[in-house]
């Protein structure tokens, strides 16, 4: 079975038991300032799993793509992936466990479906905790379905369990779904979840079933209460299914790598899996390749693509093409000849795969690889630059008479000139000299540790928090963004914001700065809307309906056939702000405080930011 064939069976499956297909997000989330990229399948329906009602209904299922950077220097083995495709479906205070269970059970061992033998799969359930119960429920479903006790695993809490998002909120146990890829068990406790490598795991069932409450003053641990509304969240990665339904040990063995692949091979006038010292290295840098460049083609071929660049998102970028561009070099492709570039040919090759179920690739194919070349060339002035940098420190390295560059320079040409520490220990070489790679790997490693507090960070789920303050600062987007077209013209379109309990980063088209006149009538006009007191409200219609009724749409979000539409003013037709978004938003804008507009500055070309607080 291929990725297409899984994908389109797991939304008809659902389907027939009810579900609405949705479309999938932007792999850069809206209002989540958490994280840079969408990393679950779960990630834009946190709102719903909180509370909210989606449009849609109470049962979901669509495919979303995500990307994880936590582990990019991992990538290169036969599994670590920075982009893939999560499967999802959702019930929403419909089914609970049995439910979910029976459909999980069905969708994988019916012939009708994926037919893979129960003899095959083992499950692991939470095993309980303090006052919260070992989840039988879901073992005792299991068992009548046919799997035995003795393919039940009973795990703690950093195994089978789910949230909360932050230090409170919903949560709950899950069951983890296995495929058994071995002949003889390592021994007596070998079940799922077991660590030697023949259980994999190959979906997720979270069962929200609890709210834990806030921690007391005293420093007493908060409570678990049971949810009057329980929710179900599935996850199921197709690139990991596809491995193991096709007897295959690694993903780049499947149809989803192998086109890409083979154009890095015809790159390089290597074959892949041909074996040796020399083989496996260049395999690993043919891996690297292939998934650093399909993540990158993804993130630039998004609705909101943002551009390589140092800070944020355009920084994860950056370092994907460049390392992919770094290891193209290892292979001896000359992408700088002026003739062709490395990254751009195979990008060609993956929208022509991937261009059906995410026709944005094809839209934005231009785009994809205008950028992809600008950065290779980037680079490749940065390795020359590098190389002349070295070149100025070696008269002082060569007296040394240990002839070992310290780690805390080599790690500077890292850091400053993005040269990488493999090139310079090839020039240290040639000048008959070591690098002290200790040191060097002790800069690098903290590095790294801020680079993931800074750029991904861990997603526990959800939006950083629905909160009163939050909530206040979400609503005032919507007036600002009206002030804002008010004042500096229709052209105005939202670009991106940060919402967090503290203040509000909000991102617009706008071409030249804001004068001290122009920032003050826009406060103006906010706080005058806040002083009216006016009653914001919430329909729920279609986009062709909620746009002729005079709501604004973010371009380029994928919106689904009915959109929820907020209303700030005292009728449908008399109002001050509409626009499609999901919320959350204050009853009435009285409650918002007073507007200030604290700074005004660039945040990339033709677009602006402005940050305010609400006093």
């Amino acid at each position: 079975m291929n990725a297409d064939e899984l994908r389109t069976k797991y939304i008809t499956f659902f389907k027939s038991k009810g579900h609405a297909q949705i479309q999938g997000k932007s792999l850069l989330p809206e209002n989540d300032p958490t994280v840079l990229f969408t990393t679950a399948g779960m990630h834009p329906l946190v709102p719903y799993l909180l509370g909210e009602e989606h449009p849609a209904g109470k049962r979901l299922v669509d495919y979303q793509k995500c990307i994880r950077t936590g582990d990019i220097d991992s990538v290169g083995d036969s599994s670590h992936l920075t982009f893939f495709e999560m499967l999802g479906n959702w019930s929403l205070g419909d089914y609970f466990k049995e439910g979910a269970i029976e459909m999980s059970f069905e969708f994988l061992t019916s012939p009708r479906w994926l037919g893979i033998p129960v003899e095959k799969l083992g499950v692991t359930v939470f095993a309980g905790e303090g006052d919260i119960p070992r989840d039988d429920e879901s073992a005792v479903v299991w068992k009548r379905l046919g799997i035995p006790e003795n393919r039940i695993a009973y795990l703690p809490r950093e195994d089978n369990w789910w949230g909360p998002a932050g230090s409170t909120g919903p949560c709950g146990p899950d069951s983890e779904m296995f495929y058994y890829v071995g002949d003889v068990p390592c021994g007596p406790d070998c079940k799922p979840g077991c660590s030697c490598g023949k259980w994999l795991e190959i979906w997720n069932d979270v069962f929200m079933q609890y709210n834990k409450t806030a921690d007391g003053s005293d420093g007493s641990p908060g409570t678990y209460e049971p949810l009057a509304r329980k929710c179900v969240d599935t996850g199921m990665g197709i690139e990991r299914t596809v491995t193991i339904l096709n007897g295959k040990s690694s993903v780049y063995d499947t149809d989803i790598f192998i086109p890409i692949r083979r154009a890095v091979e015809r790159a390089a006038g290597w074959i892949y899996g041909s074996g040796g010292a020399e083989g496996a290295e260049k395999d690993r840098s043919v891996r690297i390749i292939c998934d650093h460049l399909r993540a990158s083609a993804f993130i630039l071929g998004d609705p909101k693509a943002v551009s390589p660049s140092n800070v944020g998102a355009g920084y994860v970028l950056r370092r994907l093409i460049r390392r992919a561009v770094r290891h193209g070099r290892k292979l001896g492709i000359d992408g700088g000849n002026g003739k062709s570039m490395l990254l751009s040919p195979i990008a060609e090759v993956l929208v022509e795969q991937m261009k059906g179920p995410y026709p944005e690739l094809l839209e934005n194919r231009a785009r994809i690889i205008e950028e992809l070349d600008n950065e290779e060339k980037k680079f490749l002035e940065t390795l020359q630059k590098g190389e002349h940098e070295f070149e100025k420190l070696l008269p002082n390295l060569l007296k040394d008479p240990r002839k070992i560059m310290s780690g805390r320079l080599a790690f500077k040409l890292y850091d400053t000139y993005g040269f990488p520490i493999e090139l310079t220990e090839e020039l240290a070489a040639e000048k008959g000299m070591t690098i002290n790679r200790a040191e060097f790997d002790e800069a690098f490693k903290k590095h790294q540790e801020l680079s993931r507090a800074g750029s991904e960070q861990v997603f526990k789920g959800g939006l950083q928090d629905h909160g009163e303050t939050t909530t206040r600062y979400h609503t005032a987007t919507h007036l600002l963004h009206r002030a804002l077209k008010m004042v500096l013209g229709d052209h105005v379109a939202q670009k991106g914001s940060n919402i967090t309990s503290e203040r509000m980063r909000f991102d617009f088209s706008h071409n030249a700065p804001m004068t001290a006149e122009e920032i003050k009538k826009v406060e103006a006009i906010v706080n005058e809307q806040i002083g009216r007191n006016l009653p914001v409200t919430m329909e729920v219609m279609s986009l062709d309906a909620a746009k002729a009724a005079g709501a604004v749409a973010l371009f380029g979000e994928k919106y689904e056939s009915q959109v929820k539409v907020y209303t700030v003013g005292n009728s449908p037709t008399d109002f001050f702000s509409k626009e499609v978004c999901g919320g959350p938003h204050v009853e009435r804008t009285g409650i918002l405080g007073h507007f200030v507009i604290q700074k005004e500055q660039s945040s990339s070309a033709g677009v602006r930011r402005i940050r305010a607080v609400l006093t």
